[in-house]
């Protein structure tokens, strides 16, 4: 009997609570809710009728005033003279001063016999489907769309008479029109409360949507079946619109349809925050229901407040909080329970760190591995070979170039990895001439295997005026980081492999532009370009080159960017501040070496 005190009150008072409070909070949620999207479906519906017939309207307007202009054109004697001639090119060469005075994005002339004579739109050239669709229009009576090409006009046409309409003969046909884009859907409704769009066989021709809502349109089953003079509700890009379809095709040369979609997203987030005050009103009366149940059984949720701010301090890193000792036998249980549960936690957390310890120092060493193998390599063949007494001095010379080579590599990989494993350490710096190391750098990419065969190349307007206050062999480094991934993807271009280093100064930075003619980085890692670890489609690659180039960029003021990459050309840009330079020792840095 004992241990079961208080538990029947709590659970009442809760339990009532909750049900309460969680019934009123619900059922008003469901009423509300239901009542604004009845609400807001009467409002877009009306919204988009409205919108359907202002579009309209505009159309009218618009081809009226085509009209008009076609029967001034048709009136002028210099157009009825040119007709005359019945010479396509000469007609064809005079008509383009009619387009100009036009101003209009189409117009064409046609002979008696419905051939296109002269046609002229804006943007592009007339082809011939285009001039056929013209000619097919001339026998079209009551239609004034013409879809040709992925392109929509509206247009008019006018015949043509020599002496008057009623008693004079034909001459031929002028047609006028413009073209129906997405400036002059936006015109026509430039508060952009709802998306205009024409489809016509199975996709959308023109509208005022974005380039990925637009794209995402050309995949949606519900936009492209949806009837005409249907209304539905569809989702692009992830919102939802409701849409409503117009059937055009009676007055155009191809099936099209008018649809006008406005969306539900501020109609959605007007009703989520509705939905949020409602959910904080049902908090409060949950609140001031657990401050009254506090009232009646604080010693039933006064060790529970305990156990709750123990678990929410050691979510924020706190172990060593205090438990309840005290309270129902639920709650010393529970106590119990999360002790346990928190050592636990504490042991698996240690056992992962060691493990992602253990992890990492794997992934590098199984990274740079092959390069040390291949280094070693070099230097265990080339002294075997110089062990020979065979040799001359300018082989053994030979030789050892190459040993120490290996030697460097192995250094510079070592480094490599110190500096990438280094954080906020201070960096040697001291004015430097970036053009230099620049140099130094293309000197020894050309020793190594990937740069065989690849023009390297280094491009500066005025090597004395790349001064910076740089740590020397960290930034040699990252451009030789740079040359080298420019040179392991130029390798797999089917000209000459071009690499072109271009230095550019301003008064408080330096850049250094390389560009290679490679296939293009993969898409995989665009997004993890300069995570450590990361290579893909290299061999021999350690996945460090190009996040060291950007640390060392960081600790000098600057940046590594891709600024683009596709087949035949990958640009990337080292940016560093220059810093406060010592001018005595940029005006005393050796000529020859500035020079070179």
């Amino acid at each position: 009997m004992q241990e079961q005190k208080g538990i029947s009150t709590r659970l009442m008072l809760v339990s009532a609570l909750v049900l309460v409070i969680a019934s009123v909070t619900f059922s008003t949620l469901l009423v509300i809710g239901d009542r604004m999207r009845q609400q807001v479906l009467k409002d877009f519906s009306e919204d988009l009728a409205h919108s359907v017939e202002t579009f309209q309207s505009f159309q009218a307007q618009q081809l009226a005033a085509l009209q008009r202009e076609n029967a001034l054109l048709a009136d002028l004697p210099s157009l009825k003279a040119l007709m005359t001639t019945s010479d396509e090119r000469t007609i064809a060469d005079g008509a383009v001063e009619f387009w100009k005075v036009s101003g209009n994005d189409l117009f064409a002339l046609a002979a008696t016999d419905g051939k296109i004579v002269a046609a002229y739109t804006r943007g592009a050239p007339a082809d011939a489907e285009l001039r056929s669709n013209l000619a097919g229009v001339l026998t079209q009576t009551g239609k004034h769309y013409l879809l040709s090409g992925g392109r929509l006009f509206e247009y008019s046409v006018r015949l043509l008479y020599f002496g008057s309409e009623a008693a004079g003969s034909l001459l031929g046909y002028v047609i006028s029109g413009y073209d129906i884009d997405t400036p002059l859907l936006k015109q026509v409704n430039p508060s952009s409360v709802a998306e205009i769009a024409f489809l016509s066989g199975g996709r959308v021709v023109t509208s005022t949507l974005s380039p990925p809502l637009r794209a995402d349109s050309d995949r949606q089953p519900e936009l492209l079946r949806l009837g005409p003079d249907a209304t539905a509700s569809i989702s692009l890009g992830g919102v939802r619109y409701l849409a409503s379809a117009k059937d055009l095709s009676g007055d155009a040369s191809a099936p099209l349809r008018l649809v006008v979609m406005k969306s539900f997203q501020h109609a959605e987030q007007s009703s989520h925050e509705i939905t949020q005050l409602l959910v904080l009103v049902g908090v409060f009366a949950l609140l001031a229901g657990t401050l009254l149940m506090l009232a009646i059984s604080g010693m039933v949720t006064g060790p529970l407040e305990l156990l709750a701010r123990s678990v929410r301090a050691f979510g924020t890193g706190d172990s060593q909080s205090s438990l309840p000792q005290k309270g129902t036998r639920e709650v010393r249980e529970l106590s119990i329970a999360f002790a346990s549960m928190r050592d636990e936690i504490q042991q698996t957390y240690r056992a992962l760190l060691e493990s992602e310890r253990l992890a990492t120092i794997g992934r590098m060493a199984s990274s740079v591995s092959h390069d040390l193998r291949h280094y070693l390599a070099a230097v265990y063949a080339n002294a075997e070979f110089l062990a020979s007494s065979t040799l001359s001095d300018e082989e053994r010379a030979e030789l050892f170039a190459d040993i120490r080579m290996a030697v460097d590599g192995t250094t510079e990989l070592i480094d490599s990895l110190l500096v990438f494993s280094r954080t906020n350490a201070a960096a040697q710096r001291r004015p430097e001439l970036i053009a230099p190391l620049v140099e130094r750098a293309i000197a020894l990419m050309r020793a190594h295997p990937d740069a065989e065969h690849v023009r390297l190349e280094a491009v500066c307007d005025d090597p004395t005026n790349t001064s910076a206050l740089v740590d020397s062999k960290q930034m040699e480094r990252a451009i030789y980081n740079l040359l080298l991934n420019a040179c392991q993807a130029a390798r797999s271009s089917a000209g000459i492999p071009t690499v072109t280093a271009v230095i550019a100064a301003s008064k408080q930075s330096l850049s250094i532009t390389i560009t290679d003619d490679g296939p293009g980085v993969s898409d995989s890692i665009r997004d993890s370009l300069f995570e450590p670890f990361v290579s893909a489609g290299k061999q021999n690659g350690t996945g460090l080159g190009l996040t060291l180039a950007q640390c060392v960029a960081e600790e000098h003021g600057g940046s590594v960017q891709l600024v683009s990459s596709h087949p035949g050309e990958t640009v990337f840009v080292l940016s560093i501040a220059r810093g406060a330079l010592n001018t005595e020792y940029v005006e005393s840095a050796n000529p020859a070496e500035v020079a070179r």
